[in-house]
């Protein structure tokens, strides 16, 4: 009897552990881009067992030119994505309702660079240039600089012609734009890379200009924010993803080692990973821990958006836009 006892008792509590694995919480992230460092963070949380200490079962897609994080959230693909603030603002104008609970990137990447050549100096010698620019969202923060400076982008002497560029740097490389889109840690350093010396570009970087808007951050759709066992496992989530993104800072090679082993396609190097890593970082740091939306960066961010007179990105300042619960909920 008592070894009978003894068995039973071993059983259930092999049945409690099993139960408390099976427990775990499933989520579902959506990034805005392949695989690659710009994510490391998310990464390596994964890998390093942060969201299962967490009791969380994520899943990580990876985006692609194709993929459009707003449209996969609202098909209920994912709990959370990885956005930008302007496409995600225009969304919620738009009928979705976007949430911004955690913001990542505390600076923006996001430049135009030319080749010295073409003549361009200054801002004010884009007039008669073609700018590649990409499209997807990508384009908001472009075409309110542009507003700002007064330039159509309809193309002409007195405007620019906008070339809408694919996710490569090929049109500079080919001479079939001036400028192009690029970011500091991607594929400015392509440019690079193809043999173009660095004496030999013109960069203009939106953070330089007073354009910049905020990028990389976690959004959720509103609803999913009246259930508090949903707030609990995205405080849950972004605690264990900051600590993903601080281990990803302090360890940039092997976060690139990491951000490789989960690329698929192959595409990937071990050196721009960590060149990556590293100018990731510099956008992550910021006075507020990671993860605090600054009120003064949204409202940038808005002020920029609203700026194009005859088309702004939105039209009024959005109310419920983003949220400080969940990053509280989290630093407790």
């Amino acid at each position: 009897m008592k070894k009978t006892l003894t068995t039973l008792m071993g059983a259930l509590t092999l049945a409690s552990a099993s139960g408390m694995a099976l427990a775990a919480d499933d989520v579902t992230l959506q990034l805005k881009w392949v695989t690659q460092a710009q994510f490391a963070g998310y990464y390596v949380a994964l890998e390093k067992g942060y969201y299962k200490d967490a009791d969380l079962n994520v899943t990580i897609k990876p985006g692609g030119p194709d993929i459009a994080p707003e449209q996969v959230i609202a098909g209920g693909g994912a709990d959370v994505i990885v956005d930008w603030l302007p496409p995600a603002l225009a969304a919620r104008e738009k009928g979705l309702p976007l949430v911004n609970i955690a913001q990542i990137y505390n600076k923006s990447g996001m430049e135009l660079t030319c080749l010295k050549s073409s003549g361009i100096k200054t801002p004010a010698d884009f007039k008669g240039k073609t700018l590649g620019v990409w499209f997807f969202g990508n384009e908001y923060p472009f075409l309110s600089w542009m507003a700002k400076l007064n330039l159509p982008t309809t193309g002409g002497d007195e405007g620019v012609t906008v070339l809408k560029q694919g996710f490569n740097v090929d049109p500079l490389l080919q001479n079939q734009a001036d400028c192009i889109s690029t970011m500091t840690y991607n594929e400015y350093w392509q440019v690079i890379d193809a043999g173009i010396k660095p004496d030999e570009l013109q960069v203009f970087k939106y953070e330089d200009e007073g354009v910049a808007t905020l990028e990389d951050g976690l959004y959720v759709m509103e609803d999913k924010l009246k259930d508090d066992a949903f707030k609990q496992k995205m405080a849950r989530f972004l605690k264990a993803s900051v600590t993903g993104w601080t281990y990803a800072q302090e360890h940039p090679e092997e976060a690139a080692d990491i951000v490789l082993k989960y690329d698929d396609t192959g595409a990937q190097t071990k050196e721009h990973q960590v060149r990556m890593m590293s100018e990731v970082g510099k956008l992550l740091k910021g006075d507020k821990p990671m993860g605090y939306m600054e009120p003064a960066a949204f409202d940038r961010t808005v002020g920029v958006l609203l700026s194009g007179s005859s088309a702004p990105v939105i039209t009024k300042k959005p109310e419920g836009a983003y949220t400080h619960e969940i990053f509280d909920m989290a630093q407790k």
